[in-house]
């Protein structure tokens, strides 16, 4: 990826590439992106000129062997909305142009979108993924095949991919169709097993609380457990912002990559922004990563070059600099519930209850979601108990300063 070739414990925040010092050998790249979803402003992108979304970050992708994303809701002709706490996202079969036209060869399904239409739309998207030559992995018909891992043979290097998401909305895969849920020690447990066989692993989970700077303590935790269990490296989707990059133990953890290919009708500048990380791997594993930075404007993404690029890294760096620190990410954790206090609390559950008395079928799946999603009960009662122990103004100014950045930035 440059002609360094030393091993760090953190990136080199000037270019965004990371290497491990290894010898010499025959290496593959692969390519991994966060939330695609033909909608809003995009959908007709999509729909007439499929590869104009991508703008001048098209070299970069097809510069890859191999390239994944994250598939953010059902492809589908036929309208189901199910009732759920979020948004409910579709897009049309026609839209999987969009995905051929890269070409991404791999989709990641474990995601709170992809059966926002139902089973038998999640059931006609695979079957179009399917005729398309794109592969799948995060979710299926039963638990079994929700959890189960992807293996391919690129370049003759063995790789696996694991996917996994907290299954908001109660679509964990338990009993029937839905997407492979939070069940770390398991994913633990098949990254363990894996490493017997394959050469790299790639660990993929679509988690966390929305639009906050850091990884609550939580995801940090079980992201270094994978880590731990013999992932070669670890990536995160959901916050729709960027969140920072933590070389741990030698194995690169991004804990979220932003946006990609996924619209939002707002001016908050870290929503219109992401990265794509692009990896080299051997047989020996990991060889490096490079973090590549875009901007999402209305008629495409945009990569980011000069001076625009250098200020982005450097926000990159303040949000992952904690990570590594001893009580970084609780200290960081505390600042944003500082940052949301009693205050958001009450506005939330007020949002609840308006939403239940006009729309009780929403209203329900809003508050049920609130006490079965681990995001939510994480930040709930963490919150909850800092007000009862008058704790919840003790938290690092920086912590607060950053949070208060990242969700009122214009």
């Amino acid at each position: 990826m440059t002609s360094e070739n030393q091993t760090s414990d953190q990136l080199d925040w000037r270019s965004g590439v990371w290497n491990r010092r290894r010898a010499a050998a025959p290496a593959a790249r692969i390519t991994i992106a966060s939330d695609w979803a033909p909608i809003r402003r995009f959908a007709p992108i999509i729909e007439s000129d499929p590869e104009a979304v991508y703008g001048d970050l098209l070299p970069a992708l097809r510069r890859s062997d191999l390239r994944i994303v994250n598939l953010e809701c059902p492809l589908t002709a036929h309208s189901r909305p199910m009732v759920k706490s979020g948004s409910v996202l579709e897009g049309v079969p026609s839209h999987v142009r969009g995905l051929t036209a890269v070409p991404f060869e791999i989709v990641t399904l474990a995601n709170n979108h992809v059966f926002d239409q139902g089973r038998e739309a999640f059931q006609e998207t695979v079957q179009l993924l399917a005729a398309n030559r794109i592969r799948w992995v995060g979710a299926g018909m039963s638990a079994d095949a929700a959890s189960q891992p992807l293996i391919v043979d690129l370049k003759g290097i063995r790789l696996a991919i694991v996917n996994f998401s907290e299954g908001e909305d109660l679509t964990a895969a338990v009993d029937g169709p839905g997407v492979s849920g939070w069940e770390v020690q398991r994913v633990c447990d098949q990254v363990h097993d894996l490493r017997k066989t394959a050469h790299a692993i790639v660990a993929i989970c679509h988690g966390g609380i929305e639009y906050i700077p850091f990884p609550p303590p939580y995801v940090a935790r079980a992201f270094e457990r994978i880590a731990d269990a013999g992932a070669d490296l670890v990536i995160g989707h959901h916050p729709h912002v960027p969140q920072g990059v933590h070389i741990y133990h030698g194995v690169p953890i991004c804990y979220s990559l932003g946006n990609f290919v996924f619209f939002q009708e707002t001016n908050l500048i870290y929503r219109k922004m992401g990265y794509l990380v692009e990896a080299d791997i051997s047989r020996n594993g990991l060889d490096g990563i490079a973090i590549v930075p875009y901007e999402i404007a209305a008629t495409g993404l945009v990569m980011m070059a000069g001076q625009q690029r250098t200020v982005f890294f450097n926000a990159l760096k303040r949000v992952s600099t904690p990570l590594a620190q001893k009580g970084g990410v609780e200290a960081a954790w505390n600042g944003f519930l500082r940052r949301y206090g009693q205050a958001g609390l009450v506005q939330e559950i007020g949002m609840i209850l308006s939403t239940m008395a006009q729309d009780p079928p929403k209203g329900a799946a809003m508050f049920r979601n609130r006490l079965t999603t681990l995001q939510h009960h994480q930040h709930w009662v963490a919150l909850l108990t800092r007000v009862m122990d008058r704790t919840i103004d003790d938290a690092p100014d920086w912590a607060l300063e950053l949070a208060h950045e990242w969700l009122t930035r214009q």
